[in-house]
């Protein structure tokens, strides 16, 4: 396991977040004028497996398999969306110029957003990056660092592809490769121009696209990826998952996410209705298109949105979403602890069925689903967590989790916005270490850490305004200090706060009476309270661990408020976090 992340250049390079640059300045002297990307293609970085020297990635003769790419689904010219950002993967041959090395060339982009994604790896045998900047059509430019992780080295965490050989000229090695896609902050509400690029040999970019807002759309239902265990296999099989929204809206979407996967999978259809009970539908639940088909094959890594449906999705409501998986899955990425159960037909497509009565297995996890948007609203609020943001220990299936609870909370008020809640715990996962190692078949679904998660599960969320972060707990009972974990959170506030977040962070419970909860834990997690009432890091401060505690013994929690196991709270716990939440500290 991974310890003192928190102060490597590995991080650095990850997140490439803290610039000081991102507000708009003067426009520095342009030296060339833009070329599109393509045309400024130097390098080969793919090559026919029986033809391996054609490519020429790293300077030393290896390069990436043009096979591979294809089994992943990654074929030339195929538009990936990875972390909301639609990417294209050049349309190239094997043996031909597919990315150029960053030398400061100025690179033609348009459009408008929160933060310019660019598809890169480094070739150095370590992490390469530099500053570039962005100039805007108003004259204004803002800075930025880009930094690569390597492609043979580079965790594989935070990896948007994995392929699995390495082409040489003396044959091909059996070692990962790993491509990256990096998200830099833009200056708000400003239409961008062109990038120029940093001066990074070894630094190469295949792609960059500008990540677009969601006007119009608010998250009301999201479940983060926990890892990528072995399912059914489901071969013509129509899954039907129990989701719960919080904030409702004339219009949906869907979002589904093939998160740390090898290869493509295809959803053949996809429907929403509202439940009626267990797996029916209350009337015809309403098919969605992806691209104006039907259907949707989603690359490794990648995510797919459905297209916008005319569909009265209510607030606070349990919907169906179905869809078939008309090939074989043997795995898939999965929510594991849905605290509600969903359902799994026999063989056949029956998305359109309203009825119950083909789905005979009952499922007890997410998989493949990320989100539900729903038109209009005013934005979401993300909850980064664990198990107890999770709902772990709450009653199946009545979504008596505390973001639950505080998402009822917003829509019975009108003092601060009806925003959306997204839930984004993950039971088990860690502040500064990671569970599931980020690539491969695993049994484990405790996710990587919420350092490597945090973009993809935050800043990526769709009209993200306030990010609320409760973890902790796991990594002071798995022996990782107090200074590490504040170190964390205080790198995830910054990040945060760089993409114009409001950043809230909860304090970490009490839990003697837990085998791991010793007094030595005790003390680290007091530590990490501490710093996170005083240290004045964050936007503001949720102190749930005053809320549940026991006055009289204030390592533990009140015999009301635990669930049995000291270390969850049960419901009547849970509800009393959601009700304590001033709500106008959510307001950005």
């Amino acid at each position: 396991m991974r310890r003192c992340v928190w102060g490597s250049t590995v991080v650095l390079a990850l997140f490439a977040a803290l610039v000081p640059g991102v507000s708009a300045q003067a426009a520095p002297e342009r030296r060339a004028a833009p070329l599109p990307l393509e045309r400024l293609f130097d390098n080969m970085a793919v090559s026919d497996d029986a033809r391996p020297s054609e490519g020429n990635f790293d300077g030393s003769g290896a390069s990436l398999s043009a096979q591979d790419l294809s089994a992943a689904g990654w074929t030339p010219g195929r538009a990936l969306t990875v972390q909301g950002a639609r990417l294209t993967w050049p349309k190239r041959q094997p043996g031909e110029a597919d990315n150029v090395r960053a030398d400061g060339q100025e690179v033609r982009v348009r459009g408008r957003g929160d933060a310019l994604a660019f598809l890169v790896a480094g070739t150095d045998g370590t992490d390469v990056g530099g500053t570039g900047t962005v100039r805007y059509t108003d004259g204004t430019w803002s800075g930025y660092r880009l930094t690569a992780p390597d492609w043979r080295t580079g965790p594989l965490a935070t990896k948007a592809v994995a392929l699995p050989h390495i082409n040489t000229p003396t044959g091909q090695l059996a070692e990962r490769a790993r491509l990256y896609v990096m998200t830099v902050p833009l200056s708000p509400g400003r239409q961008v121009a062109s990038v120029r690029l940093p001066h990074a040999m070894g630094l190469h970019v295949f792609a960059l696209a500008v990540r677009s807002p969601a006007p119009g759309w608010t998250g009301s239902w999201a479940a983060a990826t926990g890892g990528y265990p072995t399912v059914g296999p489901w071969t013509d099989r129509t899954l039907r998952l129990v989701v719960h929204t919080s904030a409702g809206g004339p219009r949906v979407r869907l979002r589904f996410d093939n998160t740390f996967a090898a290869a493509p999978v295809r959803i053949g259809s996809a429907t929403v209705a509202v439940q009626r009970t267990g797996a029916a539908a209350r009337g015809r639940p309403a098919a969605v298109t992806f691209g104006g088909a039907t259907g949707v094959v989603i690359p490794a890594g990648a995510q797919a949105y459905s297209d916008p449906l005319d569909f009265d999705a209510p607030a606070d409501t349990n919907l169906l979403v179905s869809f078939h998986l008309p090939g074989t899955v043997p795995a898939a990425p999965v929510h594991r602890l849905a605290q509600q159960r969903s359902y799994v037909s026999g063989p056949g497509d029956h998305t359109a069925d309203g009825s119950a009565t083909p789905y005979g297995t009952v499922l007890t996890s997410w998989p493949l689903l990320t989100g539900v948007d729903v038109g209009g609203g005013t934005g979401s609020v993300v909850l980064l967590g664990d198990s107890i943001t999770d709902g772990d220990k709450s009653t199946v299936d009545a979504n008596r989790r505390w973001p639950n609870v505080l998402a009822t909370r917003l829509l019975k008020q009108t003092e601060v916005p009806h925003y959306g809640v997204l839930n984004q715990g993950i039971s088990g996962n860690r502040v500064v270490s990671d569970r599931y190692p980020g690539d491969g078949v695993s049994t484990d679904t405790a996710g990587v850490s919420a350092l490597y998660r945090f973009d993809r599960d935050v800043l990526a969320q769709t009209s993200a305004r306030t990010a609320v972060v409760f973890q902790g707990i796991n990594d002071v009972r798995w022996q990782t200090t107090a200074e590490q974990v504040i170190a964390g959170l205080r790198e995830i506030a910054d990040r945060g706060h760089a993409r114009g977040l409001r950043m809230l962070v909860a304090t970490i419970l009490p839990c003697e009476g837990e085998a791991r909860c010793t007094a030595a834990v005790d003390a680290e997690r007091s530590a990490v309270n501490a710093w996170i009432r005083g240290a004045g890091v964050f936007d503001g401060v949720l102190d749930f661990d005053a809320v549940v505690r026991d006055p009289a013994r204030p390592s533990r929690m009140l015999p009301e408020y635990d669930s049995g196991d000291h270390l969850h709270p049960g419901d009547a716990g849970l509800a009393a976090l959601a009700d304590s939440v001033d709500l106008q500290a959510l307001v950005p």
